[in-house]
């Protein structure tokens, strides 16, 4: 199917996921100091008046085949992924496609619960019927096995992208870090779902 999907100029291969990028945590980085100095690891703790939360739930597809300021679509969830927010980001993801000129989207991705609910699996069926009925884009969504995040290309996306923007010292703002997140994967920033 990938291959075929790279093959035809009105299919997309798309890969997507959901992931938090925390405004606390420190990815996993590699450290060093200078000889005789102890490496120092930073306590992030927000400000007593801030209300950003600790972590942003951010939605994405990562479209390998696309040029690159193309190739990550982003939109930042108000709250956890859930069922009710994955219909809005697909719809946004096939309406966007479609703009560009695309019949098809190859979509792979896991088994997290708001994607083989009933809610996401309806909304797929019924997206696919109007699009055979209007001239749309239809969606074939493929799910990969469960415990298996290294056939998933966004997933190494995701961690560069958390290693690129980190500040090691100070917490950063909600709207700080979805800029940073933007710049970094050269995408357009949206306004959240919720």
């Amino acid at each position: 199917m990938i291959e075929q999907a790279k093959s035809r100029p009105d299919w997309a291969l798309g890969f997507a996921d959901e992931v938090w990028f925390s405004r606390l945590a420190q990815p996993s980085l590699c450290a060093w100091s200078l000889p005789g100095e102890p490496a120092r690891l930073y306590q992030k703790e927000p400000d007593k008046g801030d209300t950003g939360g600790k972590a942003l739930a951010c939605y994405g597809l990562y479209l390998p085949e696309s040029p690159p300021a193309e190739r990550m679509l982003l939109r930042f969830a108000g709250g956890r992924p859930v069922s009710a927010l994955t219909c809005p980001f697909l719809e946004w993801v096939c309406e966007r496609l479609r703009a560009s000129g695309k019949r098809v989207l190859l979509l792979f991705w896991d088994n997290a619960s708001w994607h083989i609910s009933r809610q996401v699996r309806r909304w797929i069926r019924q997206h696919n019927r109007r699009a055979k009925e209007e001239g749309g884009l239809r969606l074939l969504a493929v799910r990969l096995p469960t415990r298996s995040p290294w056939l998933n290309a966004i997933e190494a996306k995701w961690v560069h992208g958390k290693r690129a923007v980190t500040e090691p010292r100070r917490v950063l703002s909600p709207d700080e870090l979805t800029d940073r997140l933007c710049r970094y994967y050269q995408c357009q920033k949206m306004e959240a779902l919720s």
